[in-house]
């Protein structure tokens, strides 16, 4: 049984998992509506379809409803580093903060700027230039990933610095930037990001099919959604896959706390199930289905690679380090990644019915399916929240890889009584947030999409939903 936080430590990890995960379910979301609406406008700059119209502005909604609650719900970490860790900002700073700065006062600055020449420049600049601002605004949500990206992947794998006064400072700024941990996780959280949008525009796309509204414009809708679903859930398989070999390289114990493999094997099955075995006191499960070898190449690239287990590591760590636990939360690392692994082939077999029966013409027939793809539209986000704890979780104790502890890092003047307050602050905001985004997000992906200008044919003035 999972004890209750009474230490700051505890607290201070607790708020800040709630508002990394909270904002975590913005995120991807916008990072593939984004450029797909931009897609939506450039079929219509292209051929003049009202129907790609009436899409961009209503998937443009959407996107604008999410990237303003995501917005708000980030900007509160960057307060957390300062007040709950002030330990590790010092340590980090002189390396941390220079992509959080980049992306700040650049790529979120190019985000922010073209998202509003988008939005109030539909009748004001040319169809060109405005096509323009979307396509920029898509660049800068992916820039600023990859910048968040470049930071949280030096605490997963540091490189590019040196330790002197008792902190880091950064010694190779393109061993920071090219951090290979930081490329895999860029393209994986990418088409992360692509996977959660095109199913949430099939699965808009799929609610009102069913219902007979605005047939042939849906149709289109699911048809570009599909086109993107199929590939990029099949990729992000693959790429999630091999992304364990970086894991592997730079974190040998979150891959075998992962798999709860106690020993060292060569060649290691993979576990699709199992019950028990989580604990030093019961490392024998009472069931375990296992796909042999499947383990060693996900870890190593090679079916008969040898993957280190959790008793030998933790004894290396212990003599390298001193006397500690090095290998907690197995049971969450577990099932977090099974979670997302499981998920994002569910989403992989749904999107391929849906072309296989839209490619048919038959899609409409499959009332089964389309409400299949309604509910689907929520695992995306389930699937991205069990990543993000399968990163953060299977590095502790670290909260800078083997440089520093998280036990240490956090502010010792920071009380709990002032963690707990604020804790449930932000708990209680979040609740209003959520359901205020949901109950937006339902109401617009409900609405009939609008219409063009009624004489010239020309974009409208934005909707005041803008």
């Amino acid at each position: 049984m999972i004890s209750l936080a009474i230490t700051t430590v505890d607290l201070a990890r607790l708020q800040f998992a709630t508002t990394s995960i909270y904002h975590f379910l913005f995120v991807p979301l916008t990072l593939g509506l984004a450029p797909l609406v931009a897609v939506m406008q450039t079929k219509w700059h292209r051929s003049g379809d009202e129907h790609w119209y009436r899409l961009t502005r209503f998937f443009g909604t959407l996107l604008l409803i999410n990237f303003a609650i995501g917005v708000a719900t980030g900007l509160v970490q960057e307060f957390q580093f300062g007040m709950n860790w002030s330990v590790y900002s010092k340590f980090v700073g002189d390396v941390f903060g220079a992509p959080l700065a980049i992306e700040g006062l650049g790529a979120f600055f190019l985000e922010a700027t073209f998202l509003g020449l988008w939005i109030f420049g539909w009748d004001r600049l040319s169809p060109r230039l405005h096509l323009a601002t979307i396509w920029l605004a898509a660049a800068g949500t992916w820039l600023s990933a990859y910048f968040i990206l470049v930071a949280n992947s030096w605490m997963q794998r540091p490189v590019g610095y040196k330790i002197s006064g008792g902190k880091a400072e950064l010694t190779d700024i393109w061993s920071l930037l090219g951090n290979e941990f930081a490329v895999h996780a860029l393209l994986h959280v990418l088409l992360v990001g692509l996977t959660t949008a095109s199913m949430v525009i099939f699965g808009v796309a799929c609610w009102h099919l069913r219902r007979g509204r605005n047939v042939e414009l849906f149709r289109k809708a699911a048809a570009l959604a599909l086109i993107v679903a199929v590939p990029v859930s099949f990729l992000n398989l693959t790429v999630g896959s091999r992304f364990g070999i970086a894991v592997t390289s730079a974190q040998a114990m979150k891959i075998a706390e992962s798999e709860a493999l106690w020993h060292t094997e060569q060649p290691a099955s993979f576990s699709l199930f199992q019950i028990g075995g989580f604990s030093k006191q019961d490392q024998n499960p009472s069931v375990d289905i296992e796909i042999p070898k499947l383990l060693s190449f996900l870890a190593t690239g090679s079916f008969n690679g040898k993957v280190d287990g959790l008793t030998p590591l933790q004894k290396q760590e212990q003599k390298k380090y001193g006397p500690g636990n090095y290998m907690p939360y197995i049971e969450v690392c577990y099932w977090a990644m099974r979670v997302m692994a499981y998920i994002g082939t569910f989403i992989f077999a749904v999107a391929a019915l849906g072309a296989f029966f839209y490619r048919r013409r038959t899609l409409e027939s499959k009332q089964w399916l389309m409400k299949t793809a309604v509910v689907t539209m929520a695992l995306p986000f389930i699937a991205a929240a069990a990543g993000w704890v399968l990163t953060e979780m299977g590095r502790q104790p670290w909260i800078v890889q083997n440089l520093l502890k998280t036990s240490n890092a956090n502010s010792p003047t920071v009380g709990i009584g002032t963690i707990g307050a604020s804790l449930g602050v932000f708990v209680l905001l979040y609740i209003g947030l959520g359901a205020a985004d949901l109950v937006l997000m339902r109401r617009y992906a409900h609405i009939d999409p609008p219409e063009p200008g009624p004489i010239t044919g020309e974009p409208a003035a934005p909707a005041v939903t803008y």
